[in-house]
């Protein structure tokens, strides 16, 4: 499989925020979201071919049992289910962190956290979510919501109300763009109690536009 980026550091956002976790980035991605922060990994050729064991030989180095899984798309390709099924099986585990455009069914194995997004309107791929998903996600999983409008804001609201996850929730801000007290007014208003605000804390630590942190 093409692998774009191996790290060690923290988890920005997510269930394990600010844990640290060994970062497997999987080249390829089949969305274009408007404010994507990984866009060199778009490419299916954006990076270096690995096989399941180098990458486990690989990871060993950093002596954590902590992974998080991502792209581009990690599960977009039957590789990405296969490398998860490896890492778990070697006592892993693995936060895969997944777009929500395919499906999840066959990585909810014991050993892993779903951090699924959902696609709001302003990142222009809303039409692509797989809503089945939501349904399925465990109380041990996490929804996400990317908002960077109070359009995204209301939509997050909706789709919370209809689908009512068993997962934990999070409203995230587009880095530099909604305010984060924007969204707390929001959430009060809606009585959103089961939601959590979350900053993508790994942009406030580094330059957000710096790789591999």
């Amino acid at each position: 499989m093409r692998v774009n980026e191996i790290f060690y550091s923290i988890d920005g956002e997510g269930l394990r925020a600010g844990a640290l976790a060994v970062f497997i980035r999987l080249a390829g991605c089949n969305l274009r979201c408007s404010y994507c922060d990984t866009s060199y990994a778009w490419e299916e050729d954006a990076g270096q071919d690995m096989t399941i064991r180098e990458i486990l030989e690989y990871i060993e180095r950093y002596g954590c049992d902590r992974i998080t899984l991502t792209g581009g798309e990690p599960l977009r390709s039957r590789e990405g289910m296969d490398l998860t099924r490896a890492l778990v099986e070697e006592g892993y585990e693995v936060n895969i962190e997944t777009n929500g455009s395919v499906a999840v069914e066959d990585v909810l194995i014991p050993g892993t956290i779903i951090t699924m997004d959902y696609k709001c309107p302003s990142s222009g791929c809303e039409s692509s979510m797989l809503t089945d998903n939501i349904g399925i996600l465990r109380k041990s999983d996490a929804l996400k919501f990317v908002v960077g409008t109070e359009e995204d804001l209301h939509k997050a609201a909706e789709i919370i109300e209809k689908y009512k996850p068993a997962c934990q929730c999070f409203l995230s801000p587009v880095f530099g763009g909604i305010e984060p007290a924007e969204i707390v007014e929001f959430m009060k208003d809606k009585d959103m109690h089961r939601c959590r605000l979350q900053l993508q804390m790994h942009k406030y630590i580094w330059d957000p536009e710096e790789k591999g942190v």
